[in-house]
């Protein structure tokens, strides 16, 4: 019998004994699996963070990295100034070390390459990890250290293109607005252009001025990714989307007779009129996309169901962070179930409580562009060494469906007839095919209505390179205002770049 108790005690502290290894042995697998984590996706973020204390002690070792364009220009770079050492080698008792950080392209990348002084913003940000990294030789870095010299940090190179940032600036002139560009089968953003702007190499000695003008002109917002506005007829890209997917089998069979304007049958005190008052007679889905007809989409606001569109818009980014790795502000569309006629009837013109970010509107004819399937924008292409070796080269951006390859066809082809008979005439005659989609939306400003202008399309229409989407405050229609801008860009990029 004792030797029966003896036996179950050992038993039971065996089973004890197993628990503990079993515990301790998750744990330290737990422990392993997110060490691998951390080092695989979020060491660089967090090493990188300009508020890691870490980052400190790299400014003693390092000097910070350039920023590149795709093209080769410097857009940002430090400078050092060492005047502690003679020319004989003696040492200058009064000499100093000095390092400053300069951006040649001043205001024109100013939203894009950021600033690294009073914290740092945009690809200053983005890269933080990389420019203050060193893949110099071993030996270098050796010899470095006894002699208590810095090390040349790595050079970031970006996807923009410092050509057609230029030519995007140029043809926003003095006018509050944004351009953005991608690539829309890599995600690659060629372009990003916000005004006003500021000058990055003299943000410390103006800053208090800046930011005193903040609430005024705003330069420190990039309006490409952060700002906000009512998408007008743009919007109708969504809007058509959403008719076709409620009406499957019939929306080829669309018809409207417009007469400049659309009352509401069930309460004549809701009436949408088109722009000017223009009457565009007999009308089919596509000729009323082309001709940009409010009373048109009006109607068809009337038609729709609000969950419904509400649903599609989140499934279009409507709602959520955009995949992009600056600041950046989310697109807001808010319906209830219960939305009254004449809510879904100033939606489906882009007015009312709906706003998107240029950059938003870009996503959109990219995705459309590629067959309905979104690459997420990407801003850096490779790290390199300051003697040029190649360090690491990044991706093209993660791949999302947001809508099926035969609403991409239509929808293109819809945007395809904005230019060839519609609203955007300013690209009518270019020597490619582009696509597009003006708008005109209504804005209150200091009490007073302005109009937000917007184009967003991409070309060539059958093997898109590009896509694009500019916004200019306070402009005339989206086609006479956006759409030459963004001619100017297209023209660039897919003729004079050439040679063609």
């Amino acid at each position: 019998m004792a030797k029966q108790k003896s036996r179950s005690g050992k038993q039971k502290s065996n089973r004890n004994i197993i628990r503990f290894v079993y515990f301790f042995s998750l744990l330290f697998f737990g422990m392993i699996g997110y060490m691998i984590y951390f080092i695989g996706w979020q060491a660089e973020d967090l090493m990188g963070n300009s508020y890691n204390p870490r980052m400190e002690v790299f400014n003693d070792r390092f000097v910070r990295g350039a920023i590149l364009s795709s093209d080769g220009q410097v857009l940002a770079q430090t400078a050092v100034t060492d005047t502690r050492t003679n020319a004989d080698g003696s040492v200058n008792p009064e000499g100093s070390y000095t390092e400053t950080r300069q951006y040649p392209f001043g205001e024109m990348f100013a939203h894009a390459v950021g600033y690294s002084t009073k914290g740092k913003t945009g690809l200053e940000a983005l890269a933080n990890f990389y420019l203050m990294e060193s893949n110099a030789s071993p030996v270098t870095q050796v010899v470095n250290e006894i002699t208590e010299t810095k090390s040349l940090g790595d050079n970031v190179v970006t996807t923009l293109d410092a050509g057609l940032q230029k030519v995007a600036y140029d043809a926003l002139g003095d006018q509050r607005g944004a351009v953005i560009a991608l690539n829309p089968t890599t995600g690659a953003v060629l372009a990003m252009v916000s005004k006003p702007s500021f000058d990055p190499n003299t943000i410390v000695q103006n800053w208090d001025d800046i930011v005193n003008n903040q609430s005024a002109a705003a330069p420190l917002l990039n309006r490409c990714t952060q700002g906000l506005y009512a998408p007008g007829s743009t919007f109708k890209i969504v809007m058509a989307l959403e008719y076709m997917r409620e009406h499957p089998k019939d929306w080829q069979s669309f018809q409207f007779d417009c007469e400049g304007e659309y009352q509401d049958p069930a309460d004549e005190r809701y009436v949408v009129h088109c722009y000017d008052g223009e009457v565009h007679g007999e009308e089919d889905l596509s000729k009323a996309f082309a001709n940009s007809c409010n009373a048109a989409f009006a109607k068809i606001g009337t038609l729709t169901d609000p969950k419904k569109l509400a649903e599609t818009a989140n499934s279009l980014l409507f709602n959520q962070d955009l995949p992009i790795a600056i600041a950046s502000s989310k697109s807001r569309l808010s319906l209830t179930e219960d939305a009254d006629a004449w809510t879904m009837m100033q939606t489906a013109i882009g007015q009312g409580d709906t706003m998107m970010s240029p950059l938003h509107e870009v996503l959109l004819s990219a995705t459309i562009a590629n067959g309905g399937t979104l690459v997420e924008p990407k801003l850096l292409e490779q790290v390199q060494s300051a003697d040029g070796k190649v360090v690491k080269t990044f991706d093209s951006g993660a791949k999302r469906t947001l809508m099926t390859t035969e609403e991409a066809e239509t929808l293109g082809g819809f945007m395809r007839r904005v230019v060839t008979e519609g609203t955007a005439s300013a690209l009518r005659k270019a020597e490619y095919e582009a696509a597009g989609k003006t708008g005109s939306a209504e804005a209150v400003k200091d009490g007073k209505k302005s109009t937000t202008a917007w184009f967003t399309g991409f070309a060539p229409y059958e093997n898109p390179e590009i896509a694009i989407c500019v916004v200019v405050e306070d402009g005339e229609t989206g086609g006479r205002t956006a759409a030459p801008i963004a001619r100017q860009v297209l023209d660039y990029w897919l003729v004079e770049r050439s040679g063609s």
